[in-house]
Formats: structure tokens, C-alpha cells, sequence
């Protein structure tokens, strides 16, 4: 039998070597790093951006980073990352409660020169009230502005311009996008009553992509609701796409 002290000896030493994160080598290809949280909830919204970012034309190290993950997030697993995801999930105030001690970490990222990728609930989090304060402007709820087509917050489908072309997309009570006057920013859709659905920005030497409707939606996320499906990664490839040009 191991005596005491030795044993609580070797304990202490156990908990006190730091764990090293998996994370890719020096000339590996670049890594995207995808929050998966609580404060990504339901399930499947942190699985469709990991999904879309590893099957697009990117040739992305896609992994997960988050409390429960290999890879912790933090400023040593963000310095790697080429990019960094954040999908959607619940409500505005108590994800950012969840996230505020990441904050400045995810802020020094992207104005270090990172790329902040924000779906849903990641475009409200861009904001400032409460958020990581990425955006040239702020955010607020699509469904409560003047001519919104949607005015309720359960999953449904909205209408957008994206491009220039109607789009039809998988919304489920996300953003829209006020840009300060004469932001450096390029708008790629808008809702109906004219309010920005989705845009890239520079922030810092880095750059943010935002999307309110969600885009990188899979079909059984129709299905489940009984919604007719609209097939977007198109729309989501084009944010990506945006978001990594040079």
C-alpha cells in the first residue's frame, strides 16, 4: 500500500504538470477551432458549422474548443487558430455570462489578426451590449424592428436578399446588424425591411463574418419542425469564403 504522504505527494504533482492541447503542428494545414458549449445549446448548432467548415473548399484542421473539449479555448489555443467559430445556441444574456471571461481573449484574437466566423447567437455575441465588442456597430433582434416578417421567436424560415438575390433561410430569433456611419463593412444580405442579415468587416489587422439567419442549417432542421427545406450551405460557403479572402 502506498503510504500517505508519498500518495498526496504524487497527487499534487499529477495536478499540477499542465495538460498540453492537442493542437497542429507548425505547417499543418490551418486550423478552425469551433466553440461546442453550453453556450452553443441545442445540440447540432456547433455540428453544422464544424461540418460546413470541414467539407468546404478551405482544406480546414476543424476541431472543437470549449470547456468540455481536448482543446480548451484560450489565448495560447486562439494564437493557433486560423479561425474561430461561434455557432449559435440559446439567449443573448446568459451565453455571454458562459463566455465574458473569454472576451478579451477572443477580442485580442481578432484584432491580432484572426478571423472571428459568428452564426445566430456568435453574431449577437460580435456586438457590445453585452458581447466581445467586434463589430463596427451593434446588434439587436430582427423580430422586434419595424416591418420585420418575422415577429415571433420560434424556428421558422425568413426571407433575404443575399447578394442581391432572394434567398430563403432557417431563422430562429437572430440578429440584424447596425453599422456605425460610414463603417468599412460589405453587406452581403439583408431581411426584407432592409436591416443587414449578414456581414464582413475588418476588426483590427483581423476580420469578422456575421450572419443573423443560420445559413449552415442541415435539412432535419426543417424537417424536425416541419418546414419545407431550403438548402443555404451555399450562402454559407459565400460567408466563409468572405470572411478568408485575402
Amino acid at each position: 500500500m502506498t503510504p500517505p504522504t508519498r500518495f498526496l505527494d504524487s497527487l499534487r504533482r499529477t495536478l499540477a504538470t499542465p495538460k498540453t492541447p492537442p493542437l497542429p503542428a507548425p505547417g499543418d494545414r490551418p486550423l478552425a477551432l469551433v466553440y461546442r458549449g453550453p453556450a452553443a445549446r441545442p445540440a447540432g448548432c456547433s455540428e453544422a458549422v464544424a461540418e460546413l467548415l470541414a467539407a468546404g473548399p478551405w482544406n480546414l484542421d476543424v476541431r472543437y474548443t470549449g470547456p468540455h473539449e481536448d482543446i480548451p479555448l484560450s489565448a495560447t489555443s486562439l494564437a493557433h487558430a486560423h479561425l474561430y467559430a461561434q455557432p449559435g445556441g440559446g439567449s443573448l444574456a446568459p451565453a455571454y455570462r458562459r463566455m465574458h471571461k473569454h472576451a478579451d481573449q477572443i477580442r485580442d484574437y481578432v484584432h491580432g489578426g484572426g478571423r472571428y466566423l459568428g452564426f445566430c447567437l456568435g453574431g449577437y455575441l460580435a456586438g457590445d451590449d453585452p458581447g466581445f465588442d467586434l463589430l463596427p456597430g451593434n446588434t439587436d433582434q430582427y423580430i422586434v424592428t419595424p416591418g420585420a416578417t418575422v415577429t415571433h421567436d420560434r424556428d421558422t424560415v425568413v426571407e433575404t436578399r443575399w447578394r442581391g438575390q432572394p434567398r430563403t433561410v432557417f431563422f430562429q430569433d437572430g440578429p440584424h446588424f447596425l453599422l456605425d456611419p460610414g463603417a468599412d463593412a460589405t453587406v452581403l444580405a439583408t431581411y426584407p425591411n432592409g436591416t443587414i442579415a449578414a456581414v464582413v468587416a475588418p476588426c483590427g489587422t483581423g476580420r469578422i463574418a456575421v450572419v443573423g439567419p443560420h445559413p449552415e442549417a442541415t435539412d432535419d432542421w426543417f424537417l424536425d419542425e416541419s418546414l419545407p427545406v431550403h438548402h443555404t450551405h451555399d450562402l454559407a460557403v459565400d460567408l466563409v469564403n468572405e470572411l478568408l479572402a485575402d
